[in-house]
């Protein structure tokens, strides 16, 4: 087994080298967890966006899969799900990919999935990211495979926690991580985008009634950052008899609560479903 370390920067390669794959490529350098020059991406033969985009970095764009598993230490899957199989076929019987770390950002594929093309020594830890990891403000779940060490664990920890935030969470948990954080993001543009409709029925120009919605919702997040319940700094913005407890008296009416909460669970119970398909 390579030892890999968590001081030392580490050659990074990505079977997949779309957007997120970018985003996660530029955290690490920014954190100084790999080199540009250390870093290989696998993009589409069509995709030349992103290998322009991989390669003013200074990392080393390619268009096939198994150069990226020879020059790396830690391989990093993100293609999408129908294709985590295909793409780990073409390099499962490298001598290459035994003993080597593969990171899963694909939704939905189990880690038996993953297991089961790889060389019986590859160790496998699954990750389910989202979004905002494009503007190192991720939240991340991950989960250890059956050969994965604590190490490993750390180490994946690191490199997402160079976007965002990582947690580690039993796999079984991964449908309600994907409702909650993954599909979360839509849910809450969707609250930015009604926030701004009201301001501008009560008569704000549109720019200005999406600019204090959006700034309105990255402040209170950051709040919460402080430490605070969002319960108790929900009751330090609401007085008495004022129009924030007006506004959110109107919310309960409407069930805003029992939506969100409805949303997650939804979401939940369709991930669960098509995971069943995709791992069939």
């Amino acid at each position: 087994m390579i030892k890999l370390s968590l001081t030392e920067a580490m050659k990074i390669g990505f079977i997949g080298g779309g957007r997120l794959a970018f985003a996660l490529a530029n955290g690490f350098i920014s954190a100084g967890l790999a080199k540009p020059d250390e870093i290989t991406a696998s993009c589409h033969p069509s995709d030349t966006v992103s290998a322009e985009a991989f390669k003013k970095l200074g990392a080393t764009a390619l268009f096939e899969n198994k150069p990226v598993v020879e020059r790396s230490e830690v391989v990093i899957v993100s293609v999408k799900p129908d294709v985590v199989v295909p793409a780990l076929k073409e390099i499962k019987d490298l001598p290459e990919a035994k003993n080597k770390l593969f990171i899963s950002v694909a939704m939905g594929i189990s880690i038996a999935s993953i297991e089961k093309v790889l060389p019986p020594e590859a160790r496998v830890i699954r990750v389910m990211p989202n979004t905002p990891a494009l503007v190192k403000e991720g939240a991340a779940a991950l989960s250890r495979g059956s050969k994965a060490t604590a190490e490993d664990a750390k180490l994946t920890n690191q490199l997402f926690s160079a976007v965002g935030t990582c947690d580690e969470v039993p796999e079984y948990q991964m449908d309600a991580v994907t409702a909650l954080s993954g599909s979360g993001p839509a849910y809450v543009y969707m609250l930015i985008e009604s926030l701004a409709e009201g301001g501008v029925r009560c008569g704000l120009p549109r720019d200005l009634a999406l600019k204090l919605a959006g700034q309105t919702t990255l402040g209170a997040a950051a709040m919460l950052r402080t430490g605070g319940h969002p319960a108790v700094l929900k009751d330090n913005v609401t007085s008495p008899a004022g129009s924030t407890a007006e506004g959110t008296y109107h919310l309960e009416q409407h069930g805003f609560r029992s939506a969100v909460i409805g949303a997650v669970m939804a979401a939940k119970e369709r991930c669960t479903v098509v995971n069943k398909q995709l791992n069939n």
